[in-house]
């Protein structure tokens, strides 16, 4: 699922041109100017990243969840035509509360039941939820009941978690870091001091409750030495950045490997 953020706001020239455009292009939209502009008022947001994106907008519309899963379900279908395996996982963003996993999830199998049947194909798939919010990293427990896998947000988590805003914290954090107020910016490299302990606490918690449970990351500090070798050492199965960072990223991953065999070997 896509989190769905809010553009800047549009000129009074754009939202004539938007209004014009969809009367005339969208099939059964005959709403007038006045109503679809008051709507487009209603969706503005003062603070879109604490706003209503993630699952908040699948659960008021769950056809955007639907519509996203079926797409996802029918591509593998296409994939397991052409006679390859594919399993499916379907994560659902910005959960904070066990319930929200549990309305979206449904929506997602009901689809995947669904699109099965009318292809005459069985898949295996998954749903899990990426750990953004800091209440889903402390009843990550109750979380795992539902999810069959975790994948930490932990851009958002950062946010969360140190109320910094991402677009906006580099007006300060550079005197932050050059007066050693914090060790390093903690978008680029993980907080293991705070953020560190959530991801570690929500991975102990989410395998007491679902054993063997396959847990990630993923962002820019899944490329980050560091940051790599702390989710190593957390137990993480996987780290996920953008390309540029893969060959960083396995490097440092094979790094944190043997200097923790080395490790072993010496108090051996």
């Amino acid at each position: 699922m896509v989190d769905i953020v809010r553009l800047p706001r549009a000129s009074a020239a754009q939202k004539k041109e938007m209004a014009r455009k969809y009367r005339l292009t969208v099939a059964g939209l005959r709403k007038g100017m006045p109503e679809l502009l008051d709507r487009v008022e209603e969706l503005h947001e003062f603070n879109p990243m604490l706003g209503h994106r993630g699952c908040r907008l699948g659960i008021s519309y769950p056809e955007v969840t639907e519509m996203q899963a079926r797409a996802i379900f029918e591509a593998a279908c296409d994939v397991i035509a052409k006679g390859k395996k594919v399993v499916p996982e379907v994560m659902i963003p910005l959960v904070g509360h066990v319930n929200e996993l549990k309305d979206q999830a449904a929506h997602v199998r009901r689809v995947a039941e669904v699109v099965m049947a009318r292809r005459g194909v069985k898949f295996e798939y998954l749903v899990g939820t990426m750990i953004e919010v800091p209440r889903a990293a402390v009843t990550a427990g109750r979380i795992a009941e539902e999810a069959e896998f975790f994948s930490f947000g932990t851009n958002d988590l950062t946010q969360l978690t140190f109320g910094f805003s991402r677009d906006d914290a580099a007006k300060f954090l550079r005197e932050y870091v050059d007066r050693k107020i914090l060790a390093a910016d903690p978008f680029v490299s993980i907080d293991v001091e705070g953020v560190g302990a959530l991801v570690e606490m929500a991975v102990q918690r989410g395998r007491g409750a679902r054993p063997g449970l396959k847990v990630g990351i993923c962002g820019e500090h899944g490329g980050e030495p560091a940051s790599v070798e702390f989710c190593h050492h957390a137990g993480l199965d996987y780290v996920s950045c953008s390309p540029f960072r893969v060959p960083v990223a396995r490097l440092a991953a094979a790094q944190a490997v043997l200097r923790g065999e080395a490790a072993g070997s010496d108090q051996r």
